[in-house]
């Protein structure tokens, strides 16, 4: 599966674009002056393997982490994400942790499978909440400025760049941290040589092009 499809299929089933999808597939992530282990600490990494595991979990087929999708989500972290993206994960492991002794009165990684599934819906709810109440609003909010802007037209090209030196380019809102790591989970596994050819269906060498293939119940989607 290429990057574009990959990414298409994503934000398909998280309804909404990817952070930093952009940059990934225009190739313009690039790697930061810092490696992995001075944004995120091996426990860390460790634990977005689970994290990932619980959102795709082995069963007939391999999970998210004989994908190296735990590797994968802090290099897109750090080399695609913006500070503020950043830092809202950073934020986010960190509220995970507090809330799981809070409720659990144990960390992520001692809990069982049942509590870290039961754990993760939860955030899932709250994430899919944000994103309606918080960043669909702020994000239309936007639209409709830029919409009003070249409605206004320009008036002279004096005013427009005293206009443009002085008024800064509204930032989108940054998602909940659950969705970014889930968005990654999902893109990381999918373009996975795991996720493409022993959970999807890949050909490296397609043969003829046929417009219509029956489906029969079970089978498993195209990576190619």
């Amino acid at each position: 599966m290429d990057r574009r499809s990959a990414l298409q299929r994503v934000a398909l089933l998280m309804g909404g674009t990817v952070v930093g999808a952009e940059l990934f597939l225009s190739g313009g992530c690039k790697t930061a002056p810092k490696g992995v282990a001075d944004l995120f600490s091996e426990d860390s990494i460790s634990l977005f393997s689970e994290i990932a595991e619980t959102i795709l979990p082995a069963t007939a087929t391999p999970g998210a982490k004989a994908a190296g999708v735990g590797e994968f989500i802090p290099v897109m972290v750090r080399d695609c994400y913006s500070p503020e993206e950043q830092k809202a994960v950073l934020d986010g492991l960190l509220d995970m942790d507090k809330r799981c002794n809070e409720t659990y009165k144990k960390g992520f990684m001692d809990m069982t499978a049942e509590q870290r599934t039961e754990f993760l819906t939860v955030l899932d709810k709250e994430q899919r909440e944000y994103q309606k109440t918080v960043v669909e609003p702020k994000l239309k909010e936007i639209r409709d400025a830029k919409m009003s802007g070249s409605a206004a037209g320009q008036p002279n090209k004096d005013n427009n760049a005293a206009a443009t030196a002085t008024t800064a380019e509204p930032a989108d809102p940054v998602p909940h941290y659950f969705r970014m790591i889930k968005q990654h989970t999902m893109l990381g596994f999918f373009t996975s040589k795991v996720g493409a050819t022993e959970v999807l269906r890949y050909v490296e060498v397609p043969g003829k092009y046929e417009g219509c293939i029956d489906y029969k119940k079970g089978d498993r989607a195209w990576a190619t």
